[in-house]
């Protein structure tokens, strides 16, 4: 029998039992991670080794210094993760991968790994999404949480909304038509001297500032629930220029404040409108951006006017980790969805096609 033959059999068996774990890669952009997932909910063990430091002398992701670091952490950390589990490797059911949308070296640093790992354990191999995975990290962080459910997903490369109709399976109802949230935070951050990344400590900054101090505008788009953060971005930049060309000063905190306040109305306003559309009454966040204080706040401020059930995974289940890998495999698993030896990164995928 062959590899591809060997592991649908062994799913089969998987499937029927109902139970699996599975030890999860992801490597899409500059932090390396590898977990054990118990059945799409338990995690058993989840390390990340963040390249952040390194890449902040550069003031953003370095791709081929990214790529290289992967290499380098990826063995230890799975030897890490078997370590703190208490789990052999013969425990392991299956391996779930990260295989886009992300940078292309750094996602064949993972890939290339797990193909490995399956093989010498001749054990299912699974792709995942990326995009896919943030939204699975709720499934980690509330276990009870099951599909319908409509899901935010805002990070650095990715915002959209999307209903969750079933396991696997997902209707696209908005999405950014150009720059990302997390993206605009970033480059309005280095305007601000804050360095990379930008994000988190604009968060911060924005707290102790006053969120009318400065009017910046919200698009408006033809999608009715898409979002558009490259006009905000450019006027809140060239905003700050002419301030600075005429002498003038920039209260730091008060303009990260008014700022992030747009980003957060423009995402809710949308959300809620699309919850409302699709007649869901659960909300999901997911990304790096779910992290964010105002965000989190003003989700459950309006979940509860609105009669909505809000979830939302802690911090360390909103960046980059395995664990939310782990998750969605074990799903992709359960529908009977493998992968063979040819699986190869493809940076550009989409979670729905057009």
């Amino acid at each position: 029998m062959s590899y591809i033959e060997r592991a649908r059999a062994k799913a089969d068996v998987l499937i029927k039992r109902g139970h699996a774990l599975i030890l999860a890669v992801e490597s899409s952009c500059d932090e390396t991670a590898v977990a054990l997932v118990k059945d799409g909910r338990q995690v058993l063990a989840n390390e990340i080794s963040s390249q952040i430091d390194i890449h902040a002398l550069y003031g953003g992701v370095v791709p081929e210094i990214a790529s290289r670091m992967h290499v380098e952490a990826l063995s230890p950390l799975y030897e890490k993760a078997l370590a703190s589990s208490g789990v052999s490797a013969r425990d392991i059911d299956a391996v779930a991968v990260t295989y886009g949308p992300g940078l292309v070296g750094a996602l064949l640093t993972g890939v290339s790994f797990a193909k490995s790992l399956a093989y010498a354990l001749d054990v299912p191999l699974i792709a995942v999404n990326h995009i896919e995975g943030h939204v699975s990290a709720n499934f980690i962080a509330s276990p009870s949480l099951e599909p319908p459910f409509v899901c935010l997903v805002a990070s650095g490369g990715h915002s959209h909304i999307v209903n969750v109709t079933r396991y696997g399976a997902y209707e696209l109802l908005g999405h950014t038509v150009d720059d990302a949230a997390g993206e605009a935070f970033d480059k309005v951050a280095r305007v601000l001297g804050i360095p990379y990344p930008g994000g988190p400590l604009l968060d911060s900054l924005a707290e102790s500032g006053d969120p009318h101090a400065y009017a910046f505008p919200r698009a408006h788009t033809p999608g009715k629930y898409d979002f558009s953060f490259s006009g905000l971005k450019t006027a809140v930049i060239n905003q700050a220029h002419n301030i600075r060309e005429r002498g003038g000063e920039i209260n730091a905190a008060n303009w990260a404040a008014s700022f992030r306040k747009a980003v957060i109305d423009t995402l809710l306003d949308k959300t809620f409108a699309a919850l409302a559309f699709a007649g869901a009454t659960r909300l999901a966040l997911a990304g790096g951006v779910a992290s964010n204080r105002l965000l989190r706040r003003e989700s459950v401020r309006r979940a509860e006017k609105a009669g909505v059930q809000v979830f939302m995974p802690p911090a360390s289940l909103c960046t980059d980790n395995a664990a939310m890998i782990g998750a969605a495999g074990f799903y992709r698993l359960k529908n009977g969805e493998l992968a063979d030896l040819s699986l190869n990164a493809e940076p550009s995928i989409k979670l729905i096609e057009d």
